[in-house]
């Protein structure tokens, strides 16, 4: 069994998360960090049977309760600080949250340090069709949409994508970048790729890359209708974490391996 504690385990992935460890026959969820509902059990906060858990609003509880591996669904300005404390607990460290910049001192971590900004496996499949595409084709753009509460933009997927893609493609492409009047138009610019951020309710997290070449464009698209198109793949980071000191980025590198 994997000693498992969820950092942020009240939110909307966390909430995920816990239930899904809690249900997994080799994990065992010992401890689970939240400032609002502190005190509380997993079970009574979330609902999920069995998790007699008591939720925390210290990181101390994973320590205390021997977790193996600290997952964290929090936020960018916390997120940082919670991998910081686990390699200096010796807890490996599986990390949901996006918008934050990685630090390089992961790289040489005594303990696994999984860094993902997208857990589903059909969104790790889209940006790796993308990067094949972008092989072929030098005219490109990304358009990501994400629900209304989210922070980052562009968020770590579409950054992700871009950066593979111009990485991968041959040529460059230009398109102009839209008037004075209306600054912003044409989206963020990601190593020469365009970028556009949606933000509205009624979304989870969808995006499109799509190429445009002579008398022909191509969409590769990914659309998550809900959470729990997450859970696999944090699942699978969760176990193989631990087989792989330093700093892994992205949920690709464990795929052929789970």
């Amino acid at each position: 069994m994997t000693r498992v504690g969820v950092v942020g385990a009240t939110g909307k992935m966390g909430r995920e998360v816990c239930a899904a460890v809690s249900a997994a026959p080799d994990l065992d969820l010992v401890a689970a960090v939240s400032r609002s509902l502190a005190g509380a059990t997993v079970a009574d906060a979330m609902g999920i049977e069995g998790a007699d858990v008591v939720l925390s609003d210290a990181l101390q509880s994973l320590a205390d309760a021997k977790a193996e591996v600290l997952v964290d669904f929090t936020a960018a300005a916390y997120a940082p600080e919670h991998v910081a404390w686990g390699i200096e607990h010796g807890i490996h460290v599986v990390v949901g949250t996006t918008g934050f910049e990685i630090d390089e001192a992961w790289r040489v971590a005594p303990v696994g340090v999984v860094v993902a900004p997208n857990f589903a496996v059909g969104a790790v499949l889209m940006m790796r069709f993308a990067e094949q595409a972008a092989r072929h084709f030098d005219a490109v753009e990304v358009i990501e949409r994400h629900h209304d509460q989210k922070r980052d933009a562009p968020s770590g997927t579409a950054i992700a994508t871009a950066r593979r893609i111009a990485a991968a493609r041959a040529g460059t492409f230009s398109a102009p970048a839209g008037d004075d009047l209306h600054p912003g138009a044409r989206g963020a610019d990601v190593d020469g790729v365009r970028v556009h951020a949606l933000r509205l309710p009624g979304s989870v997290a969808h995006q499109e890359v799509v190429f445009g070449g002579q008398g022909q464009t191509l969409t590769i698209r990914h659309d998550t209708t809900d959470r729990s198109a997450f859970v696999p793949g944090v699942l699978i980071a969760i176990r193989e974490v631990g087989r792989r000191p330093g700093l892994t980025v992205g949920l690709e590198a464990l795929l052929d391996e789970a």
